[in-house]
């Protein structure tokens, strides 16, 4: 899938590759065993959810959706091309998409109402999971959502962050800072866990309820890679 987000960025000429790489093993991870979707039957009601908060990283989505069969790879590479239903930002035009994303800090109260839906009214046994990017948790309304679910009880949920401090003009809040975010979400009343270390670190005993932790992607000796912005051309 890697290889994948950046084949479409480079098709397209823009989009955000390493926003999509750095959750790359993410969707591997889920989509190998932990993601019960019938691709083939997307409107199943018994189907996981998987919203992607962060839905500025939809190489990765439409990745995951190739990968699946959903998608093939002539219309992989339409990405944000005029009239493609792979535009910048995932929208429920290509299945199984819940919701368009793109505006940060919604795609995690969105998975709330999704998780209450089948859990209080629907009942249904499916899970919901949502990718957030460590930029939007800078978002309140992130923070209410956290506090709903616990609340609510909402164990169907599953909030994955993925953490590589790379802002859109700067380094995120608390860059590499793990224990920034997992604390707060502990407060709450969450069981975080910790997936991975920093670069150049220690790992800590203190556990997000699965993060990934990786750089975005390779980068030259000469420059950090808080100096790569998201959304800034690579090629």
């Amino acid at each position: 899938m890697p290889e994948s987000d950046f084949r479409a960025s480079a098709v397209a000429g823009s989009g955000h590759p390493t926003s999509s790489m750095s959750a790359a093993d993410i969707i591997a991870v889920l989509l190998d065993g932990y993601l019960t979707v019938d691709f083939q039957r997307p409107d199943d009601p018994r189907n996981d959810h998987l919203i992607f908060s962060k839905g500025h990283a939809s190489p990765l989505y439409y990745a995951m959706l190739k990968a699946a069969g959903s998608i093939t790879d002539g219309e992989f590479l339409t990405y944000r091309t005029f009239g493609s239903r792979l535009e910048g930002h995932p929208t429920p035009r290509i299945p199984p998409t819940d919701v368009a994303t793109g505006s940060l800090g919604q795609g995690l109260p969105i998975g709330v109402g999704v998780a209450l839906t089948g859990k209080k009214l629907d009942q249904l046994p499916y899970r919901v999971g949502v990718l957030c990017g460590d930029s939007e948790m800078a978002e309140g309304s992130m923070w209410e959502a956290f506090q709903y679910v616990a609340w609510a009880h909402l164990d169907n949920l599953t909030a994955i962050v993925d953490v590589n401090r790379l802002g859109q003009t700067r380094q995120t809040m608390f860059g590499w800072d793990l224990d920034g975010y997992a604390t707060p979400t502990r407060a709450f009343g969450w069981h975080p866990i910790i997936v991975g270390t920093p670069p150049a670190s220690t790992p800590k005993p203190s556990p997000l309820r699965r993060g990934n932790y990786s750089v975005s992607s390779p980068l030259p000796p000469h420059r950090d890679p808080a100096d790569y912005w998201a959304g800034e051309p690579r090629w």
